[in-house]
């Protein structure tokens, strides 16, 4: 059972948005299974743009998800997240989430090793020479906002700031990307791979490269036949294993990073050679797609001794 545990004050915008009949009717119909909201909208007898509406405040408040899969033409299915929500009437004492949180652009790789088709873009237009990987390794990568290869990888490194004398619970990244193909294209899978510290963590297979649309934060002269936006993943570790958006990857765990062994914690994005789907990979930075940010990592921690 997926649970999600809040306090007085992190429960008041879930409280907001369930506060309304459609909205509890959709989340009741998503126990169900996942459905688009066309699915949404018939069952409930309700004009599309109504429902349409009421599921983006659902996924706003993250209650609910939204994937973008293939299948009769490129459809947006809608997940439940969580089984349970609990509230928390008691704070706890003054014993606040010790959270670490660092964002890096896309742009900062320190190793790639990238094969065509392979370009970078900056907010104002194309860097260097598209299907060139020598242009991954110049100084102006760094403005990169939209990356995108065939197969290879892309490697980052963060500082390490978890605290002397505490133990890590939970490691997650968070970043949009999706697959990458000619222009664009829906129905196009890809096994992209994350490796933390050298550990592999675990393969999410992504279902196309999304085009036609504009994303939110996609500039202009980016024309809409090429790739637009990607999905929102959250890769997460912690002393039970590895997960995607809460769904297990694999059985590593937190404890098999040696976290505290080096001065940076490493993660690489990539496309094994022996995938099944080799189908590239685009990475977004805060100032295209449709999610304002770059790579996110948070860390929480504890005291040693201290659960």
């Amino acid at each position: 059972m997926r649970t999600l545990e809040l306090t007085l004050h992190e429960a008041l915008e879930i409280c907001k948005t369930l506060a309304n009949e459609h909205r509890m009717e959709m989340v009741r119909i998503l126990t169900e299974g996942p459905q688009n909201v066309n699915e949404i909208a018939e069952r409930m007898k309700l004009p599309f743009s109504t429902a349409a509406v009421n599921i983006k405040k659902l996924e706003d408040a993250g209650i609910i998800s939204t994937e973008i899969v293939p299948g009769r033409g490129t459809q947006k299915v809608n997940s439940k997240k969580y089984d349970r929500i609990i509230i928390n009437l008691t704070e706890r004492e003054k014993e606040q989430e010790h959270v670490v949180e660092i964002e890096l652009p896309i742009g900062e790789f320190v190793n790639c090793e990238v094969q065509p088709t392979c370009g970078l873009l900056s907010e104002e237009g194309i860097l260097l020479v598209q299907d060139d990987p020598r242009s991954f390794y110049e100084p102006d990568r760094k403005k990169a906002q939209l990356l995108w290869f065939r197969s290879g990888y892309v490697e980052y490194h963060f500082p390490n700031r978890i605290p002397y004398g505490t133990q890590v619970e939970e490691l997650e990244f968070s970043l949009e990307l999706c697959s990458e193909a000619p222009y664009h294209k829906p129905d196009w899978p890809s096994d992209i791979t994350c490796w933390v510290n050298g550990q592999e963590i675990g393969t999410w297979t992504s279902p196309g490269d999304f085009g036609g649309e504009r994303g939110f934060l996609t500039p202009s002269w980016w024309g809409t036949n090429n790739t637009q936006y990607g999905l929102l993943k959250n890769w997460k570790i912690n002393s039970e294993g590895s997960y995607v958006d809460g769904l297990s990857i694999s059985g590593i765990k937190i404890g098999d990073l040696g976290l505290l062994d080096k001065p940076f914690i490493s993660l690489r994005l990539g496309i094994k050679q022996n995938a099944q789907n080799v189908g590239g990979m685009n990475l977004f930075g805060k100032k295209f797609g449709n999610y304002e940010q770059d790579l996110l990592m948070k860390i929480k921690y504890v005291p040693k001794g201290h659960r």
